[in-house]
């Protein structure tokens, strides 16, 4: 668990921000925002269906690195 994260009393698995106590919009608009980041490499790919989530494959060689995923669409 994050530091500073509490439990949400509603749902054990979820973390609440105890900064912001507004649940989070289901249905917000999709409102933009500027991310900016250092990394090594970048790749822009589609999200593939997979049973009840989402799969993106990426190189073999990218296995045990930490990487970021930012939804643009």
């Amino acid at each position: 668990m994050r530091p500073n994260a509490v439990p949400n009393e509603k749902n054990s698995n979820t973390v609440q921000n105890p900064e912001n106590d507004k649940e989070p919009a289901v249905d917000a608009p999709n409102i933009k925002v500027k991310f900016e980041i250092y990394g090594e490499e970048m790749l822009e790919k589609r999200v593939k269906s997979s049973g009840n989530s989402g799969r993106v494959y990426l190189p073999p060689n990218w296995v045990g690195h930490k990487v970021k995923i930012i939804r643009t669409d």
